[in-house]
């Protein structure tokens, strides 16, 4: 009986180890696939016509960024004439007395600007981008969050590039105001750099589907109503958008050498908050779009592949935490005695998941320089600590995403320049307390490895208890609530 137990519990834990292995050589697939199709940047020629652009500046409640965002809105260099700012303003806090008296401004220098106020914020950050688009006179939507501060010359950069009438949008990449104010914030600026200097170049440069990413970016009118307009029935309503888009047969072009900083979340329940809704959104993408995407004629099978592997990725999050739930008992009870192929497949699928990751974003700091490589390095134990720790919370969203739970759009504070924050992220009591549990759970089992001389197991185990302790106390400085108490609001 307990050789039977044996047998489950190592084969479930090796089978899930082998999708992490695959989601894991899928990123080092894109690491090559970058390597292959690198190419220089071809400089565009400005167009004999400049197209009409509409900035669009969707806020909600951003008292602290708001006043910053439409300054370098105002200040972007673009014909006058062709160039129109709307502040799309669902707030209900003082940060529509702030937009107002700095529109006021700014019309007064000439700047054609609109305040733009809902009777509703039906749709939440979907339904203000589609109510601007009803009164907008654009042919190009450019995009801001409230915390992206777009450089001058953001839009004599990307807007050369729809004289290609097919390009759908043209996507830059995201910098970081304050990547190095935390070891949280140095974290998430490599997960991003990760994202955007190897993920999004290597599907854009060798013309595989990508995704707009809400922000820093410019959609064609034509692609937005081809693909059916914005939509809120999922939480990411920029991936929904650029897949139906490219079903639609609209092509995406990423700009790696052009960038807008935004402000990166500098407590971890705000980041908490911010990846819930990601990965929430993504799964509930994957429920309304994956179908077609196996279903659309004349949609080439690698970009089927690749826009799978995109939909899916944050099932990772429910895997990693289930690796961690049978870390133990496998601890515990050891690799069967007969099998000893299954304690080989278990060290090569665990060496290969974790290096071909660690390659990953290693490489995406390449062009940051040789120091910026070695911090990477150093920070990986880190990097994996922070993704093992939130896989319960991330795990939870993704499945209440495939499952169709609804709930509301969850903003993630801003800080801006103030000291301290204007605005807080809290946490969910139980969802703490189920993190505590587990953090218990797995300090057994670093008991369990050490009184039976299984030593190669205390590293890993070592990491998921700092991942899931950190993310408790984490929890407990920013202060626990029921419920949270930042709710239906726009990023």
């Amino acid at each position: 009986m307990l050789e039977s137990v044996r047998v489950a519990v190592a084969l479930s834990y090796v089978a899930v180890l082998a999708a992490l292995a695959v989601f894991a050589a899928h990123r080092l697939f894109l690491l090559v696939l970058l390597l292959r199709n690198r190419k220089a940047p071809k400089p565009c020629a400005p167009p004999a016509q400049w197209p009409r652009v509409t900035v669009q500046l969707p806020l909600y409640n951003e008292a602290a960024v708001a006043a910053r965002l439409l300054d370098a809105a105002a200040g972007l260099d673009y014909p006058n004439d062709r160039l129109e700012v709307q502040v799309l303003d669902d707030s209900t806090d003082e940060t529509t007395r702030i937009v107002e008296a700095k529109i006021g401004e700014l019309r007064a220098r000439g700047v054609s600007i609109e305040h733009v106020r809902r009777p509703a914020r039906t749709g939440w950050k979907a339904g203000a981008l589609a109510h601007g688009l009803e009164r907008a006179r654009g042919e190009l939507f450019a995009i801001f969050d409230a915390d992206f501060v777009p450089p001058r010359d953001f839009l004599m950069q990307t807007v050369p590039h729809f004289a290609e009438p097919r390009v759908g949008l043209v996507q830059a990449r995201w910098e970081h105001t304050n990547r190095n104010a935390s070891l949280l914030t140095r974290v998430q600026a490599i997960l991003l750099d990760g994202h955007f200097r190897v993920e999004q170049a290597a599907r854009s440069a060798s013309g595989r589907p990508f995704n707009f990413n809400g922000t820093a970016g410019v959609f064609r009118r034509k692609a937005i109503a081809e693909a059916g307009g914005w939509s809120a029935d999922t939480l990411t309503e920029d991936l929904d958008l650029s897949i139906r888009a490219e079903l639609a047969g609209w092509r995406f072009v990423f700009l790696d050498d052009v960038s807008a900083p935004g402000e990166l979340p500098d407590d971890l329940a705000a980041y908490r908050s911010q990846q819930r809704r990601w990965v929430k959104g993504s799964a509930q993408t994957a429920r309304k779009l994956l179908g077609a995407v196996w279903r659309t004629p004349g949609f080439p099978l690698r970009a089927r592949i690749e826009t799978t592997f995109q939909l899916t990725l944050n099932a990772s999050h429910a895997l990693a935490l289930a690796l961690a739930l049978l870390a133990v008992p496998l601890v515990g009870l050891g690799m069967p005695r007969r099998m000893p192929s299954l304690e080989t497949a278990h060290v090569a699928l665990f060496v290969a998941a974790v290096l071909n990751v660690a390659a990953f974003f290693v490489a995406s700091q390449w062009t940051r320089g040789a120091r910026a490589v070695l911090e990477t390095i150093a920070l990986l134990p880190f990097l994996f600590a922070l993704g093992l720790g939130l896989s319960l919370s991330n795990a939870r969203a993704f499945l209440e995403g495939l499952l169709g739970r609804e709930t509301p759009f969850v903003r993630t504070p801003k800080r801006g320049s103030l000291a301290r924050p204007r605005y807080r992220a809290s946490v969910a009591l139980g969802e703490a307390t189920l993190e505590t549990l587990l953090g218990g759970y797995l300090a057994w089992g670093l008991v369990l490895a050490s009184s039976h001389h299984r030593l190669h197991a205390l590293p890993f185990l070592a990491l998921l208890l700092a991942g899931f302790a950190g993310v408790c106390v984490a929890a407990l400085a920013s202060g626990l609530n029921s419920k949270s108490s930042v709710t239906s609001a726009l990023t």
